[in-house]
């Protein structure tokens, strides 16, 4: 599955490696090949304000589309239907 066509319109994943769910997440997308950039919270400095922006949380993983909808602590089964819904979309 890919999403990159507008480089303006990717799939963004804010998360942190001690947080168990965004290891999860980050797997998935991995594991069906999604092409997705990554915003380590511990790495970028401004990437935890920038997830509370979008999600109005302080949970995580935060993972934007290019529909510009989010999905905060997101299931497997929810975040791998909102892929399917992305990719039928196209």
């Amino acid at each position: 599955m890919t999403f990159a066509a507008d480089e303006t319109k990717r799939i963004t994943m804010f998360g942190a490696q001690w947080c168990g769910d965004c290891r999860r997440s980050k797997s998935l997308l991995d594991g069906m090949g999604v092409d997705y950039d990554y915003v380590d919270l511990e790495a970028v400095e401004d990437g935890a304000d920038r997830a509370l922006a979008i999600s109005g949380r302080t949970n995580i993983p935060v993972i934007v589309f290019p529909d510009d909808t989010h999905v905060v602590e997101p299931s497997d089964a929810d975040l791998r239907a909102k892929l399917e819904e992305l990719s039928a979309a196209r």
